[in-house]
């Protein structure tokens, strides 16, 4: 299942775990080649949100995700599980789909159609903070592309009534700016908090100079059904867990 962003004029999915050919506690549609499920499922479940947006399964790429900062760009498409470490690509390349798995964090599509410019993020905490989303921004601008003119959309990741987090999350967010106190909650108990990770990474997205930003506010956390989930699984006591695609490509072919 694929969800747009209606500001977000560009071919583009934030997809669901619906849809997919894996099974278990992988069902259906995972797209992640990190974890435990078969290699030949992941890459059927691809392909199929890849042709969903009208882009070539062997055209889209993904990253070896370590919740840092480190923006690449893409030049040329690479096997599938061999991307770089970093969490944010961008490109020129019209005919590469430029994907992000998650599974709670933030992804993050932007466009710049006139400059041809597209990237993807993902956005956990660590990255946000890091200014992964300001990397990226500044990526693109130096492949000629400007800011104001730039439409990005946040999609589906846990959300704040879900994210409780203690004392030193809080202080780590807070070491950017004071002011960011405001996308903290008061927790269900003592010394704890709730994030709002969405509204912080479209903030930054803001300060950045990105003209148009929209936030789909869908929760992975409490919506089992459609998303996988880091803080669900965690909840229940661990074990396998599958991570949903986001992807954009500015002229699939």
């Amino acid at each position: 299942m694929k969800l747009t962003a209606d500001s977000l004029r560009v071919p583009h999915g934030f997809f669901t775990r619906q849809g997919g050919v894996s099974g278990g506690p992988y069902a259906s549609l995972n797209c992640s080649l990190s974890g435990g499920d078969a290699r030949e499922a992941v890459l059927e479940n691809r392909s199929r949100a890849a042709r969903s947006i009208g882009a070539r399964p062997d055209r889209l790429v993904g990253l070896m995700q370590v919740h840092g900062a480190e923006v690449v760009e893409v030049t040329t498409p690479w096997s599938p599980g061999d991307g770089p470490r970093a969490d944010a690509m961008v490109t020129l390349r019209p005919d590469i789909a430029l994907g992000i798995v998650t599974a709670d964090c933030a992804p993050i599509l932007l466009a710049d159609a006139v400059a041809g410019v597209t990237a993807a993020v993902h956005a956990g905490w660590r990255g946000a903070v890091a200014g992964v989303i300001e990397r990226t921004v500044a990526a693109m601008v130096g492949l000629g592309g400007n800011p104001a003119a730039t439409v990005a959309a946040v999609g589906p990741c846990i959300a704040q009534a879900s994210y409780e987090v203690a004392a030193d999350f809080r202080a780590a967010v807070l070491s950017n700016g004071v002011a960011h106190a405001r996308f903290f909650a008061a927790g269900r108990r003592a010394a704890r908090w709730q994030f709002d990770l969405a509204g912080y990474c479209a903030d930054r997205l803001a300060a950045a100079g990105v003209g148009s930003v929209s936030v789909l506010g869908i929760d992975t956390a409490a919506d089992e059904a459609r998303f996988f989930s880091h803080r669900r699984r965690t909840l229940a006591g661990g074990g396998p867990i599958g991570h949903q695609i986001s992807m954009i490509a500015l002229e699939p072919r």
